[in-house]
């Protein structure tokens, strides 16, 4: 027999009912802003330390050195896009090169983000600060950079023409510290499916983290039909997975079948303690090697050529100490994770369940929703360490 509702439950039952009352109240824009406090709130919890194993920090990986590539079409482009913003929009766009601004950045695009969005600037700002991608970025990440945005639009037409949410102009801009010559500055490029930091030190950069996704991953219809991102980084990695032996491949894959989200370095996962797994690639011959360093230089291959050649020489440098792990899959058709460790990159690709086109797929992993994240651990994401050092040697007050 039913019994009647307590007095309790009833209470229990009308606040249900007026807290899913005013969320269907608030705008995108207050939605947005109490999601990011709770993100911030125990994403910045702990300092920043950095990327580690159990083992803790390596020290002494990262040093303050002169590369030889100019960084100074990157401060001229800086200081042109800053140049061209108003008092109001500058105020919001400039922080300080140690501000814990670089670490709230988020994937999901329910998130209330810092700076001056594409979609508010008019046409000459907005050239100038897509003048700062263009001389930040190989024409390769310059190229994916702009699909990324192109194919957010297309997430707007699948679900609705809902573009006040979804569309290739919610991106937004800030800079950190002053673009300079000597002293300590960078970017940062911050919305759905694309987040790009930038820390620039004299001719040095460090270009992490960036993630780098998209849903859908090919766009079949609309303004932007033909578009498509990350199909060598997917088919490749396969294709590598396959060129292995028995025993590498047995010790390569964790699991051999795959079920929601893999990936551990998103947003708010800067201190993430995650240990080596997978094959070394010390096992590897010669010509695995190569067809390896390949599948990394597509990742590195989008910061600027001379950058990405000294990063693919460090990665190169550590490659007896470097892992790859893979989850799920090995078929023409099949949906996998896959990671490469070592102690100055980490590199992470995973096909995930639908999110906002749920009502097109069924809640499985697919391939048209893939996030990719590129970090530098034992401390050197946004260039950290390296302004650990310069503060060192140059005391700010």
């Amino acid at each position: 027999m039913m019994k009647h509702p307590t007095v309790a439950a009833i209470g229990a039952i009308m606040a249900g009912l007026l807290s899913l009352s005013l969320a269907q109240e608030l705008t995108l824009d207050e939605r947005a802003r109490r999601s990011t406090e709770r993100w911030k709130t125990r994403g910045l919890a702990e300092d920043y330390e950095g990327i580690h194993t159990h083992d803790g920090l390596i020290a002494d990986l990262f040093s303050i050195h002169s590369t030889g590539v100019p960084t100074e079409p990157v401060r001229v482009a800086a200081n042109s896009f800053l140049d061209a913003l108003d008092a109001e929009q500058r105020s919001k766009t400039v922080f300080a090169v140690d501000d814990q601004e670089w670490r709230v950045w988020m994937n999901r695009h329910l998130f209330f983000r810092q700076g001056v969005s594409l979609a508010e600037l008019d046409e000459q700002q907005r050239e100038a600060a897509l003048g700062l991608l263009d001389n930040s970025l190989s024409a390769r990440g310059l190229e994916l950079s702009f699909d990324v945005m192109n194919l957010n639009y297309t997430l707007g037409e699948l679900s609705g023409n809902s573009f006040e949410e979804f569309n290739e102009r919610l991106y937004w801009m800030t800079v950190m510290g002053e673009p300079s010559a000597g002293e300590p500055w960078g970017w940062q490029l911050d919305g759905h499916h694309l987040i790009i930091n930038y820390f620039v030190l004299g001719d040095q950069v460090v270009m992490t983290p960036v993630f780098v996704g998209s849903e859908p991953v090919t766009a079949e219809t609309g303004k932007y039909a033909g578009t498509a991102i990350l199909q060598d980084e997917q088919d490749h990695a396969l294709a590598f997975l396959r060129s292995l032996d028995e025993t590498q491949r047995k010790e390569a894959v964790l699991k051999t079948s795959k079920d929601g989200v893999n990936n551990l370095t998103e947003a708010f996962k800067d201190n993430v303690v995650l240990d080596y797994a997978g094959v070394a690639v010390s096992s590897f011959s010669d010509e695995q090697k190569a067809q390896f360093s390949n599948l990394i230089a597509l990742y590195v291959g989008n910061m600027d050529e001379g950058h990405a050649r000294l990063k693919m020489e460090e990665v190169r440098d550590h490659f007896d100490e470097t892992y790859f792990a893979w989850i799920g899959g090995s078929d023409d058709d099949s949906v996998y994770y896959y990671r490469i460790h070592s102690p100055v990159i980490l590199i992470e690709f995973d096909h995930q369940n639908p999110a906002n086109l749920d009502h097109l797929y069924p809640p499985v992993p697919n391939r048209q929703h893939i996030h990719s994240v590129v970090r530098t651990p034992n401390g050197n994401d946004y260039g950290k360490d390296l302004l650990r050092q310069h503060y060192e040697e140059h005391p700010h007050q």
